[in-house]
């Protein structure tokens, strides 16, 4: 057995390495009735994360890893669709619905390599694939119920975090997934195509899902094909890397984002201060929450979006699998003004005499003045506007 490069040379990642913070929400209680005291708990360590790393790892947090798994099954499925019955589907005026592969460029050099399916409301009237896919729209509705029920209490945790009202931020969230008219929220099915086909065709356009229920193993590759095949393929793959990438590097533009993703890699992040990319790594059964846009606004930058891509494999065995995941991206309803709140500041900050604190806040209102987003609807469509431009 010929083991490759990830087998022979351990990769560090964040995760292994004991740089991204683990938060446990085991007893935290329910969106209508929190546990204060777990709450409490855990808006001090998110806050914590939040400023230093801008990402952190939620363990306990309730949402069935089986549910998560059959979320990938429907979106499998739905790739095995005919093209025509893809494109009844396709993202159009809103945000709402399917997108291709190449039809997203985040970071203005490579298109995105991905099937992405956008829900934006459960109301009944969404276009969701239920016709051609027998039980699509149940179980996807009932999974981002969980994930919306567990963005409630991070709010909730979030605003004790900040030091504000227990409601301060579940007030600006009424909407989500009420509608895009409302709410810009979206929860977000991914599938990564495999970069090579066993079969020698270049589908990385289509992309296939017979690679979706992959072990997660590191140690062997597949030694059946022709050595001078493998070469041909391999060479194929590297060109086809310099005019796309699974996802390009970016921020996301909202509250904060929730992660779930299985463990084929490719994440990497920048923690604050750094101009390193690094590996996040795979905790199973864990949510990964990271800061966006917004949120660093209206923290006056205290917490910052986290810059993250997802890059090709390197190692050849990796590039002829499939990759899974699931973003919810949880923003404020749209009519929701941001404006910076005051976040209480460290003793050492306290020494200040009156006079540097007044020239402080002066300095900070002009920049606020200058930079303030009117509300939360026209920064998201500004964004959608840079991602979809080409």
């Amino acid at each position: 057995m010929l083991k490759n490069k990830a087998a022979d040379e351990k990769v560090d990642t964040l995760l292994s390495t004991s740089q991204i913070p683990i938060i446990d929400l085991a007893h935290c209680g329910t969106e209508e009735c929190p546990i204060r005291s777990v709450v409490n708990r855990v808006g001090g360590q998110l806050f914590k994360a939040l400023t230093s790393k801008g990402v952190a790892m939620l363990v306990n947090h309730g949402i069935s890893e089986e549910k998560i798994k059959m979320a990938y099954n429907h979106l499998d499925d739905f790739c095995k669709l005919s093209d025509d019955t893809k494109e009844m589907y396709l993202r159009r005026d809103g945000n709402h619905g399917y997108v291709k592969p190449g039809q997203e460029q985040f970071d203005g050099k490579f298109k995105d390599i991905r099937h992405t399916f956008n829900i934006c409301t459960l109301k009944p009237e969404a276009a969701l694939p239920e016709e051609p896919l027998p039980g699509f729209r149940e179980h996807i509705s009932d999974l981002a119920q969980d994930f919306q029920r567990l963005s409630s209490l991070l709010l909730q945790a979030l605003a004790v975090g900040l030091e504000q009202p227990y409601k301060y931020f579940l007030e600006k969230h009424t909407h989500i997934l009420d509608g895009e008219s409302e709410n810009q929220s979206t929860f977000r099915l991914l599938y990564y195509p495999p970069l090579i086909e066993d079969d020698g065709k270049n589908e990385l356009l289509r992309g296939t899902c017979k690679y979706s229920q992959q072990r997660c193993t590191r140690d062997e590759i597949d030694l059946s094909l022709p050595e001078d095949y493998r070469i041909k393929l391999a060479e194929e793959a590297e060109e086809l890397a310099t005019q796309y990438t699974r996802c390009g590097a970016h921020c996301d533009y909202g509250t904060f984002t929730l992660l779930v993703q299985d463990c084929e890699g490719g994440l990497e992040v920048k923690l604050p201060g750094s101009d390193k990319w690094k590996r996040v790594g795979h905790l199973p059964g864990a949510i990964l929450i990271n800061a966006g846009e917004l949120l660093s606004t209206w923290t006056n930058e205290r917490i910052s979006a986290l810059p993250h891509r997802v890059v090709i494999p390197e190692e050849e065995a990796l590039k002829s699998r499939g990759r899974h995941s699931i973003a919810f991206f949880i923003h404020p309803d749209n009519c929701t003004d941001i404006e910076p709140i005051e976040i209480p500041t460290s003793s050492s900050s306290n020494s200040l005499d009156s006079m540097d604190k007044k020239v402080k806040n002066r300095k900070k209102s002009f920049k606020t003045a200058k930079t303030k987003i009117y509300n939360a609807y026209q920064h998201v469509q500004r964004r959608f506007k840079e991602t979809y431009a080409s």
